[in-house]
């Protein structure tokens, strides 16, 4: 279904998808971020670990 049709037919269902969509995007680029974040964490201090031990 072409996207400016759906909000013209039906705005409330349109626009309770779009925002659907905008939350979902920005939780998953939220948590993409601050997995990579406590990766990097973990493996630096894995690397910290082995060197002393």
């Amino acid at each position: 279904m072409d996207p400016i049709a759906m909000l013209s037919r039906h705005p409330v269902w349109g626009l309770l998808t779009l925002a659907a969509l905008a939350w979902y995007s920005s939780v998953t680029v939220y948590v993409a971020i601050r997995g990579s974040m406590d990766i990097k964490h973990m493996l630096r201090s894995l690397s910290d670990q082995q060197r002393d031990g």
